[in-house]
């Protein structure tokens, strides 16, 4: 079976802080076949991309791409994105979390789980082999290794 790889915030071959949670940036991952973890906001009846603000407005249909993983940034994101059966997740601390289509979505500090999403494993030199997918800014140098 096949690894997911998902592209963190639509990086493929290194951080680019000023790309990221950019949605042409993120439909380029797409395009090249990967998947893409995006930070989501909700502020004023509207969603928006960005990590640490609110910074690229995006439609409601842009989030049902069945490509993205829609990490929650506030409590308005998460329950909208729920009513609108967008896949998304929320966590902070957890050890584990799951998203909404219950994939196990591991703590840095946590991995590797068996049949969970490992994220950032290039961090620790982390053996993914048993890991149903990985999330990293270097998802290309996992492309191979499927």
């Amino acid at each position: 079976m096949s690894k997911i790889l998902i592209s963190h915030r639509g990086n493929l071959s290194g951080i680019n802080e000023s790309l990221e949670n950019n949605p042409d940036y993120i439909d380029k991952a797409i395009l090249l076949g990967y998947e893409v973890e995006v930070d989501v906001w909700y502020v004023d009846g509207k969603y928006y991309l960005g990590h640490d603000i609110p910074q690229h407005h995006v439609e409601e249909e842009y989030l049902k791409n069945k490509k993205l993983w829609c990490h929650a940034k506030n409590y308005e994101a998460l329950t909208n994105m729920l009513n609108q059966n967008i896949h998304c997740f929320w966590h902070e601390n957890d050890t584990v979390t799951l998203t909404s289509k219950g994939y196990i979505w591991a703590n840095l500090k946590q991995q590797p789980l068996e049949g969970s999403i490992a994220v950032m494993p290039e961090r620790n030199n982390e053996d993914v082999s048993t890991c149903s997918g990985i999330c990293s800014d270097f998802i290309e140098n996992y492309r191979d290794k499927k």
